[in-house]
């Protein structure tokens, strides 16, 4: 394994995320923001955020795989939300809990969450880039 996710000590304790993660792999992969788009390119969730969510890591995991990775070699996520507010945050866990149980695996890596006013389209909500390390 490429990727080991710590916590350290001094530092808080997230659920959903580690605040570290250590890259000892030999092949970097970058995946672009990956948007609530199905394999045609139509909008999944159209105005539902979790289910956008859901999409952004499914279509993450796809490109993971082209790769030759999974989530377990995710370094770093950053996850953009359209008019990010904290009351917002069930609608993102049920959609990342969605996503982990269609994967098979809980994404842990340490994320970036960032607040935007728009993304390519008004209908997306949600778009999530991957940094990834495979030995």
């Amino acid at each position: 394994m490429a990727i080991t996710l710590v916590n350290p000590d001094g530092l808080p304790k997230i659920d959903v995320y580690r605040q570290v993660s250590i890259a000892t792999g030999s092949k970097l992969v970058f995946v672009a923001g990956q948007v609530a788009w199905d394999a045609e390119g139509t909008t999944v969730g159209e105005g539902d955020l979790a289910a956008q969510v859901e999409q952004c890591y499914v279509n993450v995991g796809a490109a993971l795989a082209a790769a030759g990775g999974s989530f377990d070699d995710v370094a770093k996520l950053t996850v953009h939300v359209v008019d990010w507010t904290p009351d917002k945050m069930p609608r993102l866990l049920e959609g990342i809990a969605r996503a982990a149980a269609k994967l098979g695996t809980t994404p842990a890596a340490p994320a970036t969450l960032l607040g935007v006013a728009a993304l390519d389209v008004p209908e997306h909500l949600v778009e999530i880039e991957a940094t990834a390390v495979i030995d």
